[in-house]
């Protein structure tokens, strides 16, 4: 199996092995035997947040494929999701229901099972706020566990899991709410409050606050959609950076920044203005100062050290979404050197203007940055 045919960058190369259990019981009982023969693995889903090498894997490729919602008795609403559900028919089954609490993160793509690993968030939500415990099959023990929030150990686009945890996440619970109205949580990211026409906190329909989110992911290039060449991307493919507050007043003072707070298991909880709405001449560096950490913007970064956007290197295939600058596209048949040695001169080029090293984001699969 090609692996370019299942990653959203459309990039990478064969698996060894490919095996693709449809249900949850064959999806356990298919990683225990692939684990007992010790030879490499890995676990895909929609394959979104991934850069594959060329050279593809050498293991067997478990591609995770369980489908099923199920709302689980007892008060609230509490949906147990299987691992190869897509996110975003989760989301769009959860607004139509009525239910709050992942309306923002409408059209990130993706399955559920992958959603936990990197924390995924957008427009003000992040999963953690809504995620109840997974189902997880540990790679060292072959043991199915139930793993809390609190054990994920959630920061910003991280867990546990991203962090080292070996094993496959058969499935997740999420608590969300209802009410009368079908209201959204409050609207707390000022990017989508304007897109909607309202202050930040406000309360509105759960099918308007989804349809605007698919209106803001698209005209960055960040939905799937066949037409858009931009989409053909890893998504995001660095994340913000998180520094000292010393280390930002080093920065000009053109520099975007956001004093952001570390909270009891070390996650980062952030407001966040939006890059156009960010005015030098108002910083106030009190908050700043008394921040231990401080959030930049990896987009502005790269904008401002001199790389625009469409930008790729002489005769290579890979490049800077016209549309985001923190995207990388393939714009037809690029490889994964490709991409890899864009995303260094990305990096080369932020490090040497203003001193921060970018990191990936997505998960890198024999390819080194």
């Amino acid at each position: 199996m090609d692996l370019r045919e299942l990653t959203t960058l459309r990039i990478g190369g064969a698996a060894a092995e490919f095996v693709a259990p449809e249900t949850r019981q064959q999806l356990i009982d298919t990683a225990r035997v692939v684990w007992a023969t010790g030879d490499d693995w890995l676990a895909l889903g929609g394959g979104s947040n991934l850069v594959v090498a060329d050279a593809g894997v050498p293991g067997t490729v478990i591609h995770v494929v369980t489908q099923g919602i199920e709302r689980l008795p007892g008060d609230g609403v509490v949906l147990r999701v299987q691992a190869g559900e897509s996110w975003d028919a989760l989301v769009a089954a959860a607004v139509e229901q009525g239910w709050a609490g992942i309306e923002a993160l409408s059209g990130i793509p993706g399955t559920c099972g992958a959603a936990p690993i990197q924390n995924i968030g957008a427009y003000g939500q992040e999963l953690s706020s809504s995620l109840r415990s997974i189902e997880f099959l540990d790679y060292l023990t072959g043991d199915l566990v139930v793993l809390s929030a609190a054990e994920l150990e959630f920061g910003y686009r991280r867990s546990a899991l991203k962090g080292g945890r070996a094993g496959i996440v058969v499935s997740i619970d999420l608590s969300l709410s209802e009410n009368s109205d079908a209201l959204s949580d409050p609207i707390g990211y000022a990017q989508l409050a304007t897109a909607l026409g309202v202050s930040a906190g406000a309360r509105l329909p759960l099918a308007r606050v989804r349809a605007a989110v698919l209106s803001l992911r698209g005209s960055k290039g960040m939905l799937l959609d066949p037409t858009d060449p931009d989409s053909v991307s890893a998504g995001s493919f660095f994340t913000n950076p998180i520094v000292s507050a010393d280390f930002a007043r080093s920065l000009p003072v053109e520099v975007p920044r956001w004093p952001v707070e570390t909270g009891a298991v070390g996650e980062v909880a952030s407001t966040i203005t939006p890059l156009e709405a960010y005015d030098p001449s108002h910083l106030d560096p009190a908050p700043v100062a008394e921040s231990r950490r401080v959030k930049l913007s990896a987009a502005w970064l790269i904008e401002h050290s001199g790389v625009a956007r469409g930008f790729r290197l002489p005769g290579s295939r890979a490049a800077v979404s016209s549309k985001h600058s923190l995207a990388i596209v393939n714009t037809g048949d690029a490889t994964a050197a490709q991409v890899a040695e864009l995303a260094r001169y990305l990096q080369t080029r932020v490090l040497g203007a203003y001193g921060v090293v970018l990191q990936p984001e997505p998960v890198l699969v024999g390819v080194h940055i």
